[in-house]
């Protein structure tokens, strides 16, 4: 949520009061204004920056208060000026919440003695932390930028571990191609694949080439000639610039479903890190299972696809 520093700040406020006995709605109130992200205005008064989603909770909060018995107002505030308004988005400070997650990270980058097993399961807690705390950070700083460049470093390294051949990015321009002169094709990639290479998979076979035949390259020095590589460096297609490989193949073929483009910015943070997005913790969570299901490659690929087809549904459906 970006705030225009010119003009005034508008909070969204709740007070509310209960009586001394009613301890326990009152912690499910507290709760619920906590994970809002609501901050205290003063005792009993709780705001939030404007907006419709807020109001809607907050209206809950308060009906519940009232029918344990409290009294609840929803109030609406202006800040008189912008020394106001700087004190009032100084109450949604994030900073005390990104720094021990901060720590953590950078604690797990420099632990040698992990194995990818353990930086997998210890990241995939992290990821959580952090898409809960950006969340509520209404007003992001460079504390979240810090915690975003942490968690894609420890990403690079459990890339750089999982797979030591993972592409660098090329500095060139992306061409525009079309589907029908790549059909029936030969499509080469490192593997036992992972997020960007299965998503590319995917998106060959359902977009691209609906006829693709993969092979999976103990090294990439081992593609045919007549095949097509994809994510590995010296591939036709791989990372380029800030996209990764399923990006690349979107920008190459003239993909530009408002869908699809949501799929790879679940692809790109899984890949590369960056900006957190809700779905990218429980698609890594299903793959992984999946990999550690199937040792076969074929059949990896094949128990994804409708893995990938179910989570672009739920993107065309919202």
């Amino acid at each position: 949520m970006n705030h225009d520093i010119t003009s005034p700040l508008l909070l969204i406020g709740l007070a509310l009061t209960l009586p001394s006995h009613t301890t326990t709605p009152r912690t499910k109130a507290w709760r619920a204004l906590k994970a809002m992200g609501a901050a205290v205005l003063r005792d009993g008064v709780y705001v939030l920056p404007a907006s419709l989603a807020h109001e809607d909770k907050l209206s809950g909060i308060a009906a519940e208060v009232e029918q344990a018995g409290g009294t609840a107002e929803l109030l609406s505030l202006r800040a008189r000026d912008a020394e106001q308004s700087a004190r009032f988005t100084a109450l949604f400070d994030r900073s005390e919440e990104f720094a021990p997650l901060v720590a953590q990270l950078q604690a797990l980058l420099a632990d040698d003695a992990l194995d990818t097993p353990a930086v997998e399961r210890r990241l995939r807690g992290f990821r959580r932390q952090l898409e809960q705390i950006v969340a509520i950070d209404f007003f992001p700083g460079e504390a979240q930028a810090q915690a975003v460049r942490a968690l894609a470093d420890c990403e690079a390294r459990l890339a750089a571990m999982a797979s030591p051949h993972e592409p660098d990015p090329a500095r060139k321009q992306i061409t525009l191609l079309s589907p029908a002169d790549y059909q029936g094709r030969l499509w080469a990639t490192r593997a036992r694949p992972w997020m960007d290479r299965l998503a590319s998979a995917w998106l060959i076979a359902r977009y691209i080439d609906a006829n693709a035949r993969f092979i999976w390259l103990a090294q990439p020095d081992d593609c045919p000639l007549d095949a097509l590589g994809f994510d590995f460096d010296g591939a036709t297609f791989s990372h380029v610039d800030g996209l990764v490989t399923f990006e690349t193949l979107l920008a190459s073929f003239g993909l530009n479903d408002e869908a699809l483009a949501r799929l790879g910015a679940v692809i790109h943070c899984l890949d590369v890190g960056g900006i957190p997005v809700p779905e990218a913790t429980g698609l890594a969570a299903v793959l992984d299972g999946l990999r550690r299901q199937e040792a076969d490659d074929d059949r990896l690929l094949a128990a994804a696809l409708p893995i990938f087809d179910a989570l672009l549904r739920h993107f065309t459906a919202d």
